[in-house]
C-alpha cells in the first residue's frame, strides 16, 4: 500500500494529534517491517517537525523465535538497554503489524506471563509519556476479519477518518460526544448489565471514567473506568470469541462472587482460560469496564484495538487496572472480553436504564452516533 494517500494521514494524526512530537523530541517507533510503508510516513512526518524518529523495526516472526527459542532466564528480566531506551524516549509510537496472528499458539503462555511480568516497569515508564498504538492493515489481520486486505484497509482507514477532508474535526466531535456522555456518569455508583445468559453488576463509585478519543489508542472511541474490585456479582457470557497469544477461546461465561471469578467455562479453549486466571492475584478481578462508541465499527474483527470500540458494546478486562481511573487492581494479565448489548441487552446507572440494544436513552442516539 505504498504510495497510498491515507497513509500520509495515518501518520499525520499518530505525530501531531496522539502524540504531539515537537521540534527537538526523540519519538520512539516500532513495528514489524511489514509496516515499512507506515513507518516511513512516520519517519518523514516527524522530519517536518524537527523531531528525531528512533526506529526499531523488526522481522515479523522474531516474537515467534523468542518465546519459542529464547533461554529460560530470558524471561523474567529485560536487558538495562530497554530501560535505558524507555527513560531517553520523549514519546513512543507503537504500529501493530503482524503477518501471522497465530504465530503463539504453540508458545507455553506461562513464558508469555513471566515476560509481561518483567516488561511491566518498562510500560509503567512508557504510560507517562505520550504514547500510542495503532494498525497497519496486513493480509493477517484481513483474514482474521474474513475480509479482503483492501476491504480491511478500508475499515482500518475508515475508523481513523482518513477518508475524510477534516479527520481531526471528526475526532474533536467524538471527543466531546464522550465527554458529554462521562458528564452524565458523574457521582454513579452502581452499573447493571443484563442480557441473554447475563446479569452482572459492579460499582464505580468514586472511580473516574477516561475519554478515550484516540491520544493513546488510533483508532479509538470508548470511555473506561476501573470497577471496585471487590464489587461485581452475577454471570455474564461474551459472544464474542477472545483472540489473543495466537488462541481463539469462544463460547466464555464467567461467573463473579465478591468482585472475584469463581467459575470459569469456554466452549473453545476452556483450559487456556483457566491458564490464564491462574496467573497471578489479581488475574481474577475486574480491572477495566469499558463502552464503545465508535460510529464507524460495526463488525467484530478479531481484534481488540478495533473491537471493544464497537458502537453499543461493553467489554470487561480481568486483570490490571489504570490507575488514572482509580482503579487498584495488579496483575500481569489485561485481558478484554466484549460483550454486544445491541440485540437484547440494558445497561442501568442506578437503577436508570441508560444504555438498551447499544443506543443511550438518556441521549435518544445510537451507541457511537
Amino acid at each position: 500500500m505504498s504510495g497510498d494517500p491515507r497513509l500520509e494521514v495515518h501518520a499525520r494524526l499518530l505525530v501531531r494529534y496522539c502524540v504531539v512530537a515537537r521540534k527537538g523530541q526523540t519519538i520512539g517507533v516500532s513495528g514489524t517491517s511489514a509496516a515499512e510503508p507506515l513507518l516511513e510516513a512516520i519517519s518523514a512526518e516527524l522530519y517536518r517537525l524537527g523531531a528525531h524518529p528512533f526506529l526499531r523495526m523488526q522481522p515479523p516472526g522474531l516474537q515467534e523465535i523468542f518465546f519459542r527459542e529464547g533461554h529460560d532466564a530470558l524471561f523474567d528480566r529485560v536487558p538495562a538497554i530497554q530501560y535505558d531506551w524507555a527513560r531517553r524516549m520523549d514519546a513512543v509510537i507503537s504500529v501493530q503489524s503482524e503477518t501471522n496472528t497465530r504465530g503463539l499458539s504453540g508458545i507455553d503462555p506461562t513464558r508469555i506471563a513471566r515476560f509481561n511480568r518483567a516488561m511491566e516497569p518498562i510500560r509503567e515508564r512508557i504510560m507517562r509519556k505520550p504514547w500510542v498504538t495503532t494498525l497497519h492493515p496486513t493480509a493477517a489481520y484481513a483474514q482474521d476479519a474474513d475480509m479482503s486486505l483492501r476491504e480491511f484497509a478500508r475499515y482500518v482507514y475508515g475508523a481513523l477518518f482518513a477518508d475524510t477532508r477534516d479527520p481531526l474535526k471528526h475526532w474533536t466531535s467524538l471527543s466531546r460526544r464522550q465527554a458529554a456522555l462521562i458528564a452524565g456518569l458523574k457521582g454513579a455508583d452502581r452499573i447493571e448489565i443484563e442480557a441473554p445468559d447475563t446479569r452482572l453488576t459492579l460499582s464505580v463509585r468514586g472511580r473516574r471514567f477516561i475519554n478515550s478519543d484516540g491520544r493513546h489508542n488510533m483508532p479509538s472511541g470508548e470511555i473506561f473506568t476501573g470497577p471496585v474490585e471487590t464489587s461485581a456479582e452475577g454471570h455474564i457470557r461474551f459472544e464474542f470469541p477472545v483472540c489473543t497469544q495466537g488462541r481463539e477461546i469462544a463460547g466464555i461465561r464467567l461467573v463473579f462472587r465478591r468482585g472475584e471469578v469463581v467459575e470459569a467455562t469456554a466452549e473453545k479453549n476452556e483450559s487456556f482460560l483457566r491458564e490464564m486466571l491462574a496467573l497471578d492475584a489479581g488475574a481474577r478481578r475486574l480491572g477495566e469496564l469499558g463502552i464503545g462508541t465508535h460510529p464507524r465499527l460495526d463488525r467484530f474483527v478479531r481484534n481488540i484495538l478495533f473491537d471493544e470500540k464497537i458502537g453499543g458494546t461493553i467489554h470487561l478486562a480481568l486483570g490490571r487496572s489504570y490507575p488514572e481511573t482509580g482503579g487498584r487492581n495488579r496483575s500481569a494479565l489485561h485481558w478484554d472480553f466484549i460483550k454486544d448489548l445491541r440485540r437484547g441487552g440494558v445497561v442501568r446507572v442506578d437503577g436508570r436504564v441508560w444504555m438498551r440494544e447499544g443506543r443511550w436513552v438518556s441521549s435518544g442516539g445510537k451507541g457511537g452516533a
